[in-house]
């Protein structure tokens, strides 16, 4: 177990407060794309979140009017040009690992999307548990658009789950742009707020949810993410043998005590 108030990233910002960590990538003049550096520095964060002991949410939010722009193209698709299938190999695991770490940092995440989220950009949406976002967000999983597949991160198993089979297919194979207004009808945006309100409402939600029973927030990600594979007779099992984990914690009892005294359960993640 390992604090992480103290962490010094090199390639995005961090910060946390009342144990809400912040993220937001810095490069908000080219609209934050991400780099080797910063993808690499991105999953070894989550991964450590999975043994932090002072965040129980995180925030990724937006930086200078946008999100995130995607693979910078200078320094990362220009040298992948270059590569041999190696180190192309190396390289798509290495961001297929950072959505691993989002999914396995058994914290909720919440992402604050204010223009332009592209590209791995909509992976990092995509990969969190809830969505924010503004009316003038625009989303794209735009592979297509530089030759490539849309089966990138995960997007072809995940953004089926979200937004259902047809929708995921005509952005995966077109690459276009999804409105906020569709995304909010889709189901991928859990809700839109003017871009003055977003960053205020994230941390509105992140405090209720750091303020709740976290132990089972983290048994709650877990089974959100482990049931895609199960039958439902086994989904089932699991989630009775996860319950009763959970009856085991000290807020479990706490919130009984609390309903029999007529107040409100103080919750200690414990």
């Amino acid at each position: 177990m390992t604090a992480l108030a103290g962490l010094r990233p090199e390639n995005f910002l961090w910060s946390v407060e009342d144990r809400v960590a912040t993220v937001r990538l810095n490069r908000p003049e080219r609209k934050n794309p991400l780099t080797f550096e910063s993808y690499a520095e991105l999953r070894d964060t989550f991964r450590a979140l999975a043994f932090a002991t002072d965040v129980d949410v995180v925030v990724l939010a937006s930086n200078g009017g946008n999100f995130c722009s995607g693979g910078d193209v200078h320094d990362i698709i220009g040298p992948l040009v270059g590569r041999d299938m190696k180190g192309l190999l190396a390289f798509t695991r290495m961001t297929g690992d950072l959505v691993k770490a989002m999914l396995h940092c058994g914290r909720p995440i919440i992402t604050a999307v204010d223009g332009i989220c592209v590209g791995a950009g909509a992976i990092l949406a995509m990969a969190s548990d809830l969505r924010l976002a503004t009316p003038a967000a625009k989303c794209a999983f735009l592979f297509t658009r530089v030759g490539l597949a849309g089966c990138d991160m995960g997007a072809c198993a995940m953004l089926p789950r979200i937004i259902g089979q047809g929708r995921a297919a005509e952005l995966l194979y077109t690459g276009r742009v999804m409105t906020a207004e569709e995304g909010a009808a889709w189901g991928f945006w859990n809700a839109l707020h003017p871009a003055d309100r977003l960053e205020d409402e994230a941390a509105r939600l992140a405090r209720s949810l750091a303020d709740g029973p976290v132990f089972a927030h983290g048994i709650t990600k877990t089974q959100l993410n482990q049931e895609w594979d199960m039958g439902l007779d086994q989904a089932i099992e699991a989630e009775a043998q996860a319950q009763a984990l959970c009856m085991q914690t000290k807020d479990f009892e706490r919130a009984y005590r609390a309903f029999v005294a007529k107040t409100k359960p103080v919750f200690k993640g414990d």
